[in-house]
């Protein structure tokens, strides 16, 4: 492994435990584009989600990157990296683009109030992963469906078990204007735990019929890819099922699968898919 791809490795893994352990299962060339994806993704999402945010940091990455995709080598490995990866998979330079208008998104605007709004931001933050995947693999036109639906998924069972996370950063991603509820702070939950239960719930259901979406998709992933694909989707819809059982356990610990059950999932889907 290259220096490059070992800091995008690090910067993948730190960021993200259940995707960073399925795509393990991918085979060595395409997991080495993942990483690389990956850390892209991560450093931009880490300029905003620092607390005071690096705005400054932000609007550095993307001025770099805009050079680097004009031709530029900045010597940042994180984005010359990116530029050549996109280059070589034929990624849009649109999704690119509305990746960065999304994370530009979290230095400007703390509330999407609606759904709308929400799968506004959800676009650019999650569906264009899912294309920058599709490309990865290699998958015909007729997949992108399915990939933009599992990242909007995947990006909504997020805004779920993230909710206190959430809040300390002063963000609310849910619709919260499908709630009597103020806010999704743990003391105006506690006011009405009957109906902060309910729209957590209703929210679930909403994460769970993207899923199923995406998931009839997978038939057109190949095998050696839809292992780790699956195995993802897995780890999400078991942090799906513990949050419905108890909606206030995002208040008491961010709901992830330990890395043993992830390993256990991708084995089992290396002999069943």
């Amino acid at each position: 492994m290259t220096e490059a791809n070992s800091i995008h490795r690090e910067t993948f893994r730190n960021g993200s435990k259940t995707y960073f352990n399925s795509s393990r299962f991918f085979p060595a060339d395409v997991r080495e584009d993942v990483y690389v994806l990956y850390g892209f993704v991560r450093v931009a999402d880490n300029f905003v989600d620092s607390l005071p945010q690096d705005v400054a940091g932000f609007e550095g990455f993307v001025t770099r990157y805009r050079r680097a995709a004009r031709g530029t080598v900045t010597g940042d490995e994180i984005i010359d990296s990116y530029v050549k990866l996109a280059e070589r998979r034929n990624f849009d330079p649109d999704w690119t683009e509305a990746f960065l208008r999304s994370m530009r998104m979290d230095t400007e605007k703390a509330v999407h109030a609606t759904l709308p709004e929400s799968l506004e931001y959800i676009y650019g933050s999650a569906e264009v992963i899912g294309l920058f995947m599709a490309r990865i693999m290699g998958l015909s036109v007729e997949a992108e469906r399915g990939a933009c639906m599992l990242g909007r998924a995947m990006q909504f069972i997020n805004f779920i078990r993230d909710v206190d996370e959430d809040n300390r950063l002063g963000r609310t991603y849910l619709p919260i204007s499908e709630t009597s509820l103020a806010n999704l702070t743990r003391e105006e939950a506690d006011r009405d735990p009957q109906e902060f239960r309910r729209f957590i719930r209703a929210q679930l259901d909403r994460y769970l019929e993207w899923q199923v979406e995406a998931e009839k998709g997978y038939g057109l992933i190949p095998r050696r890819y839809r292992v780790p694909i699956k195995t993802a989707g897995d780890m999400y819809k078991w942090t799906g099922d513990q949050i419905l059982q108890d909606p206030f356990i995002v208040y008491r610990r961010q709901v992830k699968p330990a890395r043993a059950r992830i390993v256990f999932s991708g084995l089992f889907n290396s002999l069943t898919c």
